[in-house]
């Protein structure tokens, strides 16, 4: 938890962290709960909490989503199709969305994060818990998002959601299990406490950091995978790089102290299986458009909703040099994507690396 520097010291802390349980923990009462990012994603985790009992407040910054949210319980532009449990609101005031409520998701795209998350510093009560639930990792200090809250929100526990857990199926009510990390303990059971509904399951974790590479990793090995979908390489291709690709996620985990555990877990595997697998996932369909010729910002152009994957993998390029990490999948794509190599060329180049690898290891030291 971040410390906050007052008089009071230890005592201070000690007493916000049990408001914030006391908050969150009271018997039959619902919690006012923020969600900061009108998308599908965090829509569908409105829909979450709200059947978990709460009083649910949404900021977007479209103002048609707030008027389809408040006017008609719909979220068109992200989520055409489904109806939104009654009672969730919408708003445009970041202010109404963030001050006095009992804790916070906050589910933007990763480039938009600091920003955000800086309007919001003199809004947020002390020891409000902030669970992002957005995976990526920012362009140029490399920070990954749970590191980017710490840093412009230091008055608040900090906690990651993630997992395998498309939008969409959650909106629609179908079962899901995903990870609450947070490394107070206290904070973390009551978040996943308050979370929780039994059509979704809520693990927490003490892992923030294995949590945020697993989230951030699983979106550059997909669109890794759609690549080899796109250009028929076929499925053995496919399940070959992702197995690379895991390795690749546990070296960088261990690297920045995760804990490996999370990599077999819902957090790691889990979303990764899903990601890579499923045309529903917009990165493994962008590599999918990749590999049958398209251009890279083309296919963006023609999207509502970021690809988290496209604007990650420079960073972690990046974020793997700093560490003195090998990581090939990645670094193949940093090239494609941002250097323009030659796909083809590229493809030949990793695959004749990975060729001579003589075992595939799981461990940090292996590069």
């Amino acid at each position: 938890m971040p410390q906050i520097y007052r008089p009071e010291g230890r005592v201070c802390l000690i007493q916000i962290k049990l408001a914030v349980v006391v908050r969150l923990q009271r018997s039959a009462v619902m919690s006012s709960i923020g969600i900061i990012g009108g998308g599908a994603f965090g829509t569908a985790m409105a829909c979450v909490v709200s059947r978990s009992g709460h009083d649910v407040l949404v900021w977007a910054r479209e103002p048609e989503v707030v008027a389809a949210i408040n006017a008609d319980g719909t979220n068109p532009l992200f989520l055409p199709g489904i109806t939104l449990p009654r009672g969730i609101r919408a708003t445009g005031d970041l202010a109404a969305a963030t001050h006095g409520r009992d804790f916070i998701l906050i589910a933007v795209p990763a480039q938009h994060l600091r920003g955000v998350a800086g309007q919001m510093r003199g809004l947020l009560r002390h020891g409000t818990p902030v669970a992002t639930c957005s995976k990526g990792i920012e362009r140029g200090s490399c920070a990954l998002m749970p590191e980017v809250i710490a840093e412009t929100l230091p008055q608040a526990p900090v906690a990651v959601l993630s997992g395998p857990s498309f939008a969409r199926e959650i909106a629609l009510d179908l079962p899901c299990g995903v990870v609450l990390a947070c490394r107070d303990a206290s904070v973390r059971d009551a978040l996943s406490w308050a979370i929780a509904n039994p059509r979704f399951c809520v693990h927490p974790s003490e892992d923030i950091i294995g949590a945020a590479v697993g989230g951030v990793m699983k979106n550059v090995i997909a669109i890794a995978s759609g690549i080899a979908a796109g250009r028929k390489l076929g499925e053995n291709a496919r399940s070959t790089l992702v197995t690379y690709g895991l390795s690749e996620s546990i070296r960088l985990g261990l690297a920045k102290g995760a804990q490996r555990a999370t990599f077999t877990g819902l957090a790691g595997i889990g979303d990764l299986m899903l990601t890579a697998n499923s045309l529903q996932s917009r990165n493994t369909s962008l590599g999918v458009a990749l590999g049958e010729g398209r251009k890279l910002a083309d296919v963006l152009a023609g999207r509502k909703e970021v690809t988290e994957g496209a604007f990650s993998v420079e960073a972690l390029a990046e974020l793997a040099g700093r560490l003195g990490l090998e990581m090939p999948i990645t670094e193949t794509l940093h090239q494609v994507l941002n250097r323009h190599a030659d796909l083809d060329s590229a493809i030949a180049r990793l695959l004749a690396r990975l060729a001579r690898a003589r075992t595939l290891s799981l461990d940090a030291d292996q590069n």
